[in-house]
């Protein structure tokens, strides 16, 4: 199996401090891997380590078989939830295409309907936006669409140049739970069918369960990585924040992390990504 990303006794710091090191990560191709732990931990830092914005104190990481940031044409990345409000009056559509060509700059020598590049791009905009069911409300202005249709055509535009990887940074962010949910699910569709490789940054790993892989956690300036069941316990989080962790598990099948700090102090302060 191919191997998308691998880190090896890795070390990020940051304004004098150290962020987390002695990091080792291998994700396949095709994985659904959740990035979890409290504020100030590293987890955009771990982003930005990934798309070639921050450089590692030690170690050595590989992004789909190069290093950090020589494969960023690749990879889809959604940052921290924007929000559209009701003044808002560009198209979801229009918003999509961004993904495609919002950095080329000038007007088409041949007008959009003899362009033979304009048509395959109109294409592949409604290829996305139908692969994340928006057709409904892809044509009606982004301010007017909900924070669940919001999230849908930003996931598109993430995919519209046919990544191999996404990275999510809290999609779920400000969503209800049923919009979570099928945003989850949605993302899982395209992680198997397409068999790209998911990375999401989340708070919580509650509405995650039915759909990861496994989950990276990082807390205390170190890092574990597997599947739910093997990190997310008692002894595992206990070690990792340097302080007695109980994990609850709940008669609706919900895990309940009780004594996590939220940002430990040595963790020094969260690093947004630009």
């Amino acid at each position: 199996m191919t191997v998308s990303i691998e880190m090896a006794g890795a070390a990020v710091r940051l304004g004098g401090r150290t962020i987390w090191s002695d990091v080792d990560v291998v994700v396949q191709q095709g994985e659904f891997v959740a990035i979890l732990g409290p504020n100030g931990a590293g987890k955009s830092t771990l982003l930005n380590v990934l798309l070639g914005l921050e450089q590692l104190a030690r170690g050595s990481v590989a992004v789909l078989g190069a290093g950090a940031g020589h494969n960023n044409e690749r990879i889809g990345y959604l940052p921290q939830r924007r929000v559209f409000d009701s003044a808002t009056r560009v198209r979801g559509v229009d918003l999509v295409r961004l993904g495609l060509d919002g950095r080329r700059w000038g007007v088409p020598l041949l007008p959009a309907r003899f362009s033979a590049r304009s048509r395959a791009a109109r294409e592949r905009v409604w290829q996305v936006i139908e692969r994340v069911g928006a057709e409904a409300y892809a044509d009606r202005p982004i301010g007017e669409c909900s924070g669940g249709e919001q999230q849908r055509l930003l996931i598109a535009q993430a995919l519209v140049r046919n990544p191999q990887m996404l990275i999510l940074d809290e999609p779920l962010d400000g969503l209800d739970l049923p919009n979570q949910a099928a945003v989850t699910a949605l993302v899982q569709g395209i992680c198997r069918d397409e068999g790209v490789t998911v990375l999401l940054v989340a708070h919580d790993v509650n509405p995650l369960l039915p759909y990861i892989d496994r989950v990276l956690y990082l807390a205390g300036g170190r890092a574990a990585m597997g599947t739910p069941q093997a990190v997310i316990t008692s002894e595992m989080l206990s070690s990792l924040y340097g302080a007695p962790i109980e994990v609850l598990h709940t008669s609706d099948g919900r895990l309940v992390v009780v004594g996590a700090p939220e940002a430990p102090h040595h963790h020094g302060p969260r690093h947004a990504l630009p």
